[in-house]
């Protein structure tokens, strides 16, 4: 049996390493590549997901990031199997990846046969995640129970959530309709209340709240 798979990654050199790879194995076609997320979502759209066994997909790509795009094919096309192969090993984008029901995840720098493994075994109806990936989501988890008395208001979860998303202070004020130095006092709050260091701490614990889906 021949099993169709769709490749979204915005490095070409990536593509065709892993195109590579996949020639190798009679079994495996790969049907089409793709730069991005949207790219994915409208080919799917026009043709259909009934052909397609596999998307293989990188995390961080313009337009739609890997993140979402799983979350959107797991929802419009349960039956399409998805792997994420990517340099980033988060503990917090993986607790997204699996709640939405990814297949599996394994890094960048993975061994040929393991990746080799991780698409056999999720076309075979299993999961694969590879030990670094089950490391990493762990380490979150534990980091999640440390933290899963900490009580955020309302509020402190929609400042958290804009400056996850890159907003200045003064920003977060005018869209807020708040003052600057009560955003700078919610900023400080925070980073004590969430036993960080920095905004990229903050970054990661809104992450980790799944105040970033969608």
């Amino acid at each position: 049996m021949s099993f169709n798979i769709i490749i979204a990654d915005d490095h070409q050199m990536f593509i065709d390493g892993l195109l590579s790879i996949l020639h190798e194995d009679n079994e495996l076609n790969v049907t089409t590549t793709f730069k991005n997320g949207a790219q994915v979502l409208k080919f799917l759209e026009i043709n259909g997901p009934q052909q397609i066994h596999l998307l293989i997909t990188d995390l961080t790509m313009p337009e739609v990031d890997g993140i979402k795009l799983n979350s959107i094919v797991k929802d419009k096309y349960p039956t399409l199997k998805t792997l994420v192969v990517s340099m980033h090993i988060d503990g917090g984008m993986i607790d997204q990846l699996i709640k939405n029901n990814v297949d599996g995840y394994v890094p960048k720098n993975a061994e040929k046969d393991e990746l080799l493994q991780a698409i056999r075994t999720i076309l075979k109806g299993g999961t694969y995640f590879s030990s670094e990936i089950k490391k990493a989501y762990t380490d979150a988890m534990f980091e999640n129970r440390k933290h899963e008395e900490v009580h955020l208001t309302d509020r402190e979860k929609e400042v958290l959530k804009l400056i996850a998303e890159e907003y200045t202070t003064q920003e977060i004020a005018d869209s807020l309709f708040l003052s600057k130095h009560t955003i700078e006092s919610y900023r400080k709050n925070l980073i004590a209340k969430l036993q960080v260091k920095n905004l990229a701490g903050l970054t990661k614990h809104a992450i980790k709240m799944g105040l970033l889906k969608g």
